[in-house]
């Protein structure tokens, strides 16, 4: 389990540094998430987070996949993702962030009265549906170069 520890800490560090994110500073609470996170690989098949309940269908719970849906709103308005494994900035003061799944989007649905933009990136077509776009674009890593696609 070890390697595989490993293994899964550099890619949720890339995939973290590829959206403009960073890890908790705390090595070893982020250790303990992932341990979690393949605990679930190993229960359900898929990465659901550790900090949310699974109902082991990879259709019900595609949106607690991690990273999941939610991440990218609570970092914006929270600093940080639900479970606290993504941060803006590694100085976060941490705090409560209310479960945003229920109220929005249950699993397996689509989001009622969906108010996010789609952006697309101008350079290599890589599609988002965020309220501020991902800089450096996580795909091509161009920054800069989103535009409305959807409203």
């Amino acid at each position: 389990m070890k390697d595989e520890l490993q293994e899964l800490y550099r890619e949720v560090r890339e995939s973290a540094e590829k959206s403009g994110y960073k890890l908790n500073p705390d090595r070893e609470f982020v250790m303990e998430l992932l341990r979690g996170m393949l605990v679930n690989r190993k229960r359900y098949g898929y990465d659901s987070c550790p900090c949310r309940l699974a109902s082991g269908n990879p259709e019900e719970d595609r949106d607690i996949v991690c990273p999941c849906d939610y991440r990218d709103d609570d970092i914006e308005e929270y600093g940080t993702c639900y479970c606290g494994l993504y941060v803006r900035d590694e100085d976060v003061e941490f705090r409560s962030i209310p479960e945003r799944r229920g109220k929005s989007r249950g699993p397996g649905r689509a989001p009622a009265g969906l108010d996010i933009p789609v952006l697309r990136c101008r350079i290599c077509g890589y599609l988002c549906a965020r309220k501020i776009p991902p800089e450096p674009c996580p795909i091509c890593g161009v920054a800069g170069k989103f535009h409305v696609f959807i409203e």
